[in-house]
């Protein structure tokens, strides 16, 4: 199997956007390959990570469209949907794409359009996400991510203010993101008094309705080193669903997609929990930084939150998670978040994060849908 590379990324800046998924697309995926000084004619496929483009804007066809924009003609083209884990699973893809030997060169770009519509229809749009049972019944992924917390909360005698603690740090690294939402520092008396959503998560505890997209171009290691004094390689990329209905699970805080794709991806990295210096966490809610950071084995069952309130998980702590922000203050464009935390893990790779800068040579990204149905984690490390 070829070992895979990655040469050039790119993010434009998340928020609300006054242009089109289609605008968006060849913004993030013209930086992209501007970033590895690489031709659009020499792409052999391209894979679009989106959602829901039909439901936000009544536009299909978006791969075509972009090959077309970019002028990346004939390249092959594909959407990659895995609801909010679409951008994960574009990585999947463009690594299998490469490390099977049907290309040379794969872009993967994730965009998604959301802001025009009232955050109700967008909300709407979200809930499809869940069983039809449960969505006929008004279930939305925020009412999970409540019960879940609370659950959390109670089982294992956690403060609600550790909850806090994770909105307060990535608003932090925010600030220093020049692509984020939400730059804006907020204190723990702010989230813990902001209005309640889904208790006992408040307003704080969500991430935003966002627009934006990500780019990253992947391709042999060999060919790499063509192009690229300094790149960084996917050592391990894996995915696992877990029950569609929430409440089969044995137990709502353990994310069985979660630790089984972490669990391939560590064995097909070689590598371990104890060998990640950085880590992008799908933070929608923040109780899932809480639910990965346990499945992925950094913690033991339970014990996340104490190492979010002493500090371990902060910029300057044993295990920085979510440098960029996270979906809580960099933006939820829901195609564009997985591809966005891949991007953050190659700028802190090859330490090109300027103020938010960490000592970085293995990342990690981990990428959920739904409320965990379907999740992709991938293992990168410094190129060599």
């Amino acid at each position: 199997m070829t070992e895979v590379a990655i040469i050039g990324a790119s993010m434009t800046r998340f928020g609300e956007r006054d242009a089109w998924v289609r605008d968006l697309l060849a913004e993030a995926g013209d930086a992209c390959l501007a970033d590895a000084g690489v031709a659009s004619d020499a792409v052999d496929h391209l894979y679009v990570s989106n959602m829901a483009s039909g439901e936000f804007e009544g536009m299909t066809g978006v791969p075509n469209a972009l090959a077309h924009d970019l002028g990346a003609m004939p390249a092959y083209t594909q959407r990659v949907d895995q609801t909010s884990s679409s951008g994960g699973a574009g990585i999947y893809a463009a690594w299998q794409s490469v490390a099977s030997g049907a290309s040379d060169m794969t872009l993967l770009v994730g965009g998604e359009k959301m802001t025009h519509r009232t955050t109700g229809e967008a909300t709407d749009v979200i809930a499809s996400i869940t069983h039809p049972v449960e969505y006929k019944h008004g279930v939305t992924l925020p009412s999970f991510a409540g019960l879940t917390a609370r659950a959390y909360l109670d089982q294992y005698d956690a403060p609600r203010e550790s909850l806090a603690h994770v909105a307060v740090k990535n608003h932090r690294n925010g600030v220093d993101n020049p692509h984020a939402q939400f730059r804006k520092e907020i204190d723990l008396e702010t989230a813990l008094e902001s209005p309640l959503v889904a208790d006992p998560l408040r307003l704080y505890d969500f991430c935003p309705i966002t627009d934006g997209s990500a780019a990253l171009l992947f391709c042999p290691v060999e060919v790499a080193r063509e192009h690229a004094t300094d790149f960084v390689t996917v050592s391990g990329v894996a995915g696992a669903t877990d029950t569609h209905v929430v409440h089969e699970r044995g137990d709502p805080t353990v994310m069985g997609g979660v630790v089984e794709s972490g669990r391939q991806a560590f064995e097909r990295a070689g590598l371990g929990p104890e060998d990640v210096d950085v880590a992008e966490l799908h933070d929608m809610f923040t109780i899932l930084e809480f639910l990965q950071y346990e499945g992925l084995g950094f913690a033991e069952p339970g014990t996340a939150w104490q190492d979010a309130v002493e500090g371990v998980t902060a910029r300057d702590g044993a295990l920085p998670v979510n440098t960029s922000g996270g979906l809580k203050s960099k933006g939820h464009p829901l195609g564009a978040s997985g591809v966005a935390q891949g991007y953050e893990i190659y700028k802190q790779l090859l330490g090109e994060a300027g103020p938010r800068q960490v000592d970085a040579e293995v990342g990690l990204a981990c990428n959920v849908g739904g409320f965990g149905n379907c999740v992709t984690t991938a293992v990168m490390e410094v190129g060599r």
